[in-house]
Formats: structure tokens, sequence, C-alpha cells
């Protein structure tokens, strides 16, 4: 099973639009298709940026999906990397997907190092074919 690790951007993007790419990819993981890394940092991003007033997403919802990532997916402890970010609170992103040999689905390539793990969801979906 591919492992993956998810940029908080696809799941702001998949709760916005359930129709879209991104969607498409959380539907993957939640039907047990794809498998998601993930850490503790990570939980905690996804739980402060889902909750912005800004979003207006069902607290039901994003409690669903984070229980549901938490009950499924594979919980690590991954090593710190010593390579420089553009935006630090990306770094966790990259370090869970190294240590998991997953790949890293984001909306903000430009912001992580040229690596072939790292895609966009077009790029991701287009491989699974």
């Amino acid at each position: 099973m591919n492992k993956v690790v998810l940029d908080t951007n696809i799941l702001v993007s998949a709760l916005w639009n359930k129709h879209g790419s991104p969607a498409a990819v959380v539907r993957q993981v939640l039907e047990d298709n794809l498998m998601i890394c993930y850490d503790s940092r990570i939980i905690a991003e996804y739980t402060y940026v889902l909750h912005r007033p800004e979003f207006p997403f069902e607290t039901a919802d994003i409690n669903i999906l984070l229980d549901w990532i938490k009950e499924n997916g594979i919980s690590v402890v991954a090593p710190k990397s010593e390579i420089n970010f553009i935006d630090e609170d990306d770094r966790m992103f990259y370090e869970v997907a190294v240590f998991c040999n997953a790949t890293l689905i984001t909306g903000n390539t430009r912001h992580y190092p040229e690596e072939s793990f790292i895609m966009t969801v077009i790029s991701f979906l287009e491989s699974l074919k």
C-alpha cells in the first residue's frame, strides 16, 4: 500500500470542495487505498488550521476526519532534518515523509526541496493510473 503524508492545504482544499482533486486523494486514504503517515506536530497543525474561524467547516466533520487519521494512520516520531525550509512549518511534513518512505502531497511544492517523493495532487493522482 502506498504511504502518503498530506500537507494541511490538501485537507483544507478537500473539505472546501468535496468534488475536487484534493478530496479525491483524501477519499483514497479513507477507503484504505493509501496509508496516511503523521506525527503529533502534524495532527496539532491539522487541528489548529481546520478550526480557524475563516473556514466554514463543521466541527463534527473535522473531528471525524482527524479521529479517523489517528486511528487508522501510522503515527511516527521522525528525526529532525538538517535541510533549510522557506517555511519552517513545512519541515514536519518532509521529515515524516522521509522517515516513512512516503509520498508528500502538497499544493505548495515550491516550499519544499526538489525531491521526487514530493508531489502536487494532480501529479500524484496521475501516478496512480
